[in-house]
């Protein structure tokens, strides 16, 4: 990681799935819904695996083509029954992930989520973990109108959480989350519990690629920010 002209790093932002949860399997059956509801045939779990962190009227355009795009909106109300019936209770949180958030968390650093879920989902699978109170906000789908990789999620929770990009890294396991970073010009650490290769990566200089959000993950903030948050 960068120095960042010697800012003191205080917060981290992750993205959700993939990032920090395995929503895949709630995912796939809630877009295949979808698809049938508009009488397409249904897509593969390997397709809709690499339409996960976008917009699901864009994840529509990607899985079935431009001409479905005046149906996005039905799309979304079918996606939306039926993730509101299975997401939380099929959605699991990465098994490293709660001893890292609780370690970050312990040594001063405040948490968000930017995300293209709604928030309300994040908070219930979120609270259904017990973890839901080691993040000091969430953006999800519902708060903004541009999504990733347009930065204004990302720069809504900078807002929220009163800091300046020098002192955020947002972490994901996307390109459109890379993109969404160097768009906000935030420091960027790539995770490769997603569908993205390291070598998808390298187009994007100037960043950290690890594993997952990991006990490493937190030996490499504390690397890179050795005095905390103060």
């Amino acid at each position: 990681m960068s120095d960042h002209d010697s800012v003191s790093l205080k917060t981290i932002i992750f993205d959700f799935d993939f990032t920090l949860a395995d929503s895949s399997i709630p995912i796939v059956e809630c877009v295949n819904y979808g698809l049938r509801g508009l009488g397409l045939p249904e897509a593969s779990s390997d397709e809709i695996g690499r339409t996960i962190g976008l917009h699901l009227s864009e994840a529509l355009v990607v899985l079935a083509g431009e001409e479905q795009q005046p149906n996005a909106d039905k799309f979304l109300a079918l996606f939306g029954d039926r993730a509101d019936q299975i997401m939380a209770d099929n959605t699991v949180i990465f098994p490293k992930v709660p001893e890292a958030l609780d370690d970050l968390k312990n040594r001063g650093y405040t948490m968000g989520i930017v995300s293209t879920k709604y928030r309300y989902r994040i908070e219930d699978i979120l609270g259904r973990a017990g973890l839901l109170r080691y993040f000091d906000n969430i953006v999800g789908g519902e708060d903004v109108d541009r999504h990733k990789p347009a930065p204004d999620s990302l720069l809504l929770a900078m807002e929220n959480l009163s800091v300046s990009r020098q002192e955020v890294i947002y972490v994901g396991d996307s390109i459109t989350d890379a993109k969404t970073a160097e768009a906000a010009e935030v420091e960027f650490v790539a995770v490769l519990s997603g569908t993205t290769s390291p070598k998808e990566f390298d187009a994007f200089p100037n960043m950290t690629v690890l594993a997952g959000v990991d006990q490493e993950f937190v030996r490499c903030i504390v690397e890179r920010n050795p005095n905390g948050t103060s």
